[in-house]
């Protein structure tokens, strides 16, 4: 369950960063944070979902 949530935290965060370098505003900061934290949530997701899978004999 720790995978989605700091893929959430850390896209945020990254997200957050980027937009910062490049000069954004504040709507931007949250537009392009809730973007990578989707992507890297999902990311997370499925690699909680892979190694459940692998590893936990049914």
């Amino acid at each position: 369950m720790i995978y989605p949530l700091a893929g959430l935290i850390f896209g945020a965060l990254f997200g957050a960063f980027r937009a910062k370098l490049r000069g954004g505003k504040v709507k931007d900061l949250l537009q392009w944070g809730a973007a990578f934290a989707i992507m890297f949530g999902l990311i997370g997701l499925f690699a909680l979902i892979f190694i459940e899978r692998s590893y936990v004999s049914g």
